[in-house]
């Protein structure tokens, strides 16, 4: 009786902690982010606000310099993507998420290329 009592507090304990890193992980790159871009045309200071739809898939709002747009994008593991069009420019930010930031290199359609980086708003920790 005491080894299907153990058995049973094993079996809980490790299907909590399943649960627990299921609900951890889509909320990985949630919320809104503060990014710095730097180009050779220029700087900005675009606002991200992202959600993980699925494990793997992003989706979310592009609020910056040049306008606004809904966004979508992959995450695998630690390697972010996300994409958009404005005013017929197909924009990608490629890069490395590391914790509350980010960075990597952006490609403006035919408006250039750059470099960004971001941070999560503390008020979504």
């Amino acid at each position: 009786m005491k080894q299907l009592f153990r058995s049973i507090l094993v079996l809980t304990f490790l299907l909590q902690t399943i649960n627990s890193l299921q609900a951890q992980a889509p909320n990985y790159v949630n919320g809104t982010w503060n990014m710095s871009v730097e180009t050779s045309a220029g700087s900005g200071s675009p606002i991200f606000v992202l959600k993980h739809i699925t494990d793997t898939t992003l989706e979310g709002t592009y609020r910056g310099q040049l306008g606004e747009a809904d966004v979508k994008g992959t995450l695998k593991g630690n390697k972010i993507f996300l994409s958009f069009e404005i005013s017929g420019n197909l924009i990608e930010y490629s890069g490395l998420v590391d914790g509350n930031n980010m960075k990597g290199t952006v490609k403006l359609g035919s408006m250039g290329e750059g470099s960004f980086s971001g941070i999560r708003n503390k008020q979504d920790l």
